[in-house]
């Protein structure tokens, strides 16, 4: 699926793959259709929904602006468990850091809890020019993985998949006929997966959310594999970003309220584990050293801007499964590791390119992303915002010209009622197809029908001078 994608062209041409396969935005729509009803029963189990929305917004926002000082915090206390911090400025950083305790460690074999943050850094890339082969080992990541893919969702990796597409894979990968059913499916992945974890030398894992007063790291997920990855292997390293971090347990219960309902329609996922270091002495399990690396990579560029709330993000994927353009493109159209309202934000904002700044303009603007964002990210606002750094930097001259101009007609109620009058009059001249399909016009109208405007304005008929 991966390789359809040509992520050197624009987003319109990636988006042609998509809407060209009716499977694909079938499989979609099936899942976001359910994953909308869960988390919507999910949250009216609330007393009051809203307000715990507007509490976890109040908790991301007062976390960042006091970042420097939680992270201190969280790294002195996770040193004090027996830990290592390292604070990475890049990705360059991030990967070197991982492949140097792995060829420390002997590691050839590196088993992965799911993580974003880590399809960021192209972490499984960076290990392998170091001799050491990466595992997936969320079972939507293993199968994206055995598939030559990558994730097409925040929460749900293989959205675009059905369990028939997973059958076939599995079917070429085992040489027998598989069936197209959950449970012999997924104990064909765990007895593979197995091995992996028994072998492997390195763990590797994201955070969901590290307690700074705590020094202590939480990992949400459904699978016993953030477990087995985070305790089996001897060394153990686990990347965060900057902003995934709460002052103590109560602002950490909160998150995970909202992460869970907003992100999968449960209360509490099925594993909500805590890590703080590693094993003690006269402990039998868990790792001889644990590393937490730290991530900017372009996230404190945010801090004080405009663009800071969209640091608040959990990485629950509700504004995913609410917006038209995502049910139709999946993620694959977007970018190869953030996608959907949230990757149109932060892609231009981590890596500024024409090709990531062009995701702005892969919105409605309907607002449906920001209703149901958990932590109430104003995610309409700051695609707006990436709308108009796109025209200053990429746009053409022409298209420059022709929204000053249109700017300057509408300043003043004078020239609106002048533009107004002359778009009435050349509609009922050309009609409203022939309208559309003008040269400045043409490229919005395609699949558009204008309407035919009335011949008297309504600010007229309203009085209005």
């Amino acid at each position: 699926m991966a390789g359809e994608y040509d992520y050197t062209a624009g987003f319109e041409a990636r988006a042609a793959v998509s809407l060209a396969d009716p499977k694909l935005r079938r499989n979609i729509a099936d899942a976001d259709d359910r994953q909308i009803a869960n988390r919507l029963s999910a949250m009216a189990s609330l007393k009051d929904p809203d307000r715990l929305r507007d509490l976890g917004s109040e908790i991301r926002s007062a976390v960042l602006s006091r970042l420097d000082e939680h992270l201190g915090t969280l790294a002195d206390k996770w040193e004090s468990h027996g830990g290592k911090v390292y604070f990475a400025a890049d990705e360059s950083e991030a990967t070197d850091y991982v492949r140097e305790v792995a060829q420390r460690s002997g590691a050839t074999k590196v088993v992965k809890s799911k993580s974003m943050v880590t399809e960021e850094i192209h972490l499984n890339h960076a290990l392998a020019d170091a001799g050491a082969e990466a595992i997936e080992t969320d079972l939507g990541e293993y199968i994206a993985q055995l598939a030559g893919d990558h994730p097409a969702h925040i929460i749900t990796p293989i959205i675009h998949m059905s369990k028939h597409d997973v059958a076939a894979l599995f079917s070429d990968i085992s040489g027998t006929t598989m069936p197209a059913e959950v449970e012999p499916l997924l104990e064909f992945a765990r007895g593979r997966l197995r091995e992996h974890f028994l072998s492997a030398g390195l763990g590797i894992s994201g955070v969901n959310f590290a307690v700074a007063d705590a020094g202590a790291l939480c990992l949400a997920t459904n699978e016993g594999n953030g477990r087995m990855c985070t305790s089996m292997p001897p060394h153990h390293v686990a990347i965060m970003g900057m902003e995934r971090v709460v002052a103590n347990w109560e602002q950490l219960a909160v998150m995970l309220s909202l992460l869970a309902r907003s992100g999968t329609g449960q209360k509490l996922t099925q594993y909500t584990s805590l890590l703080f270091g590693p094993r003690r002495a006269g402990e039998a399990d868990g790792p001889i050293e644990s590393h937490l690396v730290i991530l900017d990579n372009g996230r404190s560029n945010l801090l004080g801007t405009r663009y800071q709330d969209a640091l608040k993000c959990i990485r629950c994927g509700a504004c995913l499964n609410v917006c038209p353009v995502f049910r139709q493109t999946g993620g694959h159209a977007y970018d190869p590791v953030y996608s959907g309202p949230i990757g149109a934000v932060i892609n231009p904002l981590l890596r500024e390119s024409e090709q990531a700044s062009e995701l702005a303009h892969a919105s409605t603007l309907c607002g449906a992303c920001t209703e149901a964002c958990p932590v109430r990210i104003p995610l309409h606002d700051l695609l707006l915002y990436e709308r108009q750094e796109y025209a200053h930097k990429y746009a053409s001259r022409t298209e420059r010209m022709a929204y000053s101009s249109w700017s300057h007609a509408w300043s003043t109620p004078r020239r609106f009622k002048l533009f107004a009058s002359g778009g009435a009059l050349a509609a009922r001249l050309l009609g409203g197809s022939r309208l559309a399909r003008l040269p400045l016009l043409k490229r919005w109208g395609r699949g558009r029908a204008l309407p035919s405007l009335p011949r008297v304005p309504y600010r007229s008929r309203r009085g209005r001078r």
